[in-house]
């Protein structure tokens, strides 16, 4: 396989995929092999808000949690390149999807609903799960979000694979383009 290094890469990479897709373990484990800073988008917004996703869900909505996503994306793609985890909703705004295909390079970790349900059944930090069955609300989020995230310049399953492999096909994938 060809190595990449951080001097090739002239775009960040940004990981895009609903919760539990593995976007913020695979994402540093990638920067940390192409030699890039990694940058967990949910957590800027939790530093600069001082408060939790969860927190600004509950108290000020999903709306300005998303405007202040949008903000924080469009500041974000204008350092050097770097490997980005946003929030599986940051790709639903056609903004977005369009400031991210210009300046960056979108890998899609696709996941099962079984084995998404399974990761995001581990922790409680979910606020659109919250108040409903939590497949039910999985299932809708992917029909709803995978023919969005199909857009995606690459495509990697993440299902159960270990998070190495993931990194591994992603490297070989962007040794090709």
């Amino acid at each position: 396989m060809v190595e990449i290094t951080s001097k090739k890469m002239n775009k960040s990479i940004v990981l895009i995929g609903l919760m539990g897709a593995g976007k913020s373990s695979i994402g540093w484990r990638l920067a940390k092999k192409l030699g890039l800073d990694f940058v967990d988008l949910d957590q800027e917004i939790e530093k600069k808000e001082k408060c939790s996703v969860n927190e600004i869900f509950a108290g000020k909505g999903e709306e300005y949690f998303r405007q202040q996503e949008k903000k924080m994306l469009a500041t974000d793609l204008k350092y050097p390149p770097h490997v980005l985890a946003p929030g599986g909703g940051i790709f639903l705004d056609k903004e977005n999807r369009k400031l991210l295909k210009k300046f960056a390079t979108t890998i899609w970790l696709r996941a099962s609903l079984d084995v998404l349900l399974d990761r995001v059944s581990r922790r409680n930090t979910r606020p659109l799960l919250e108040g409903g069955d939590k497949a039910e609300i999985m299932a809708r989020l992917m029909e709803e979000r995978y023919p969005l995230y199909s857009e995606a310049d690459l495509t990697v399953d993440s299902d159960n694979n270990s998070h190495e492999m993931v990194v591994d096909k992603i490297m070989e994938l962007l040794c090709k383009i």
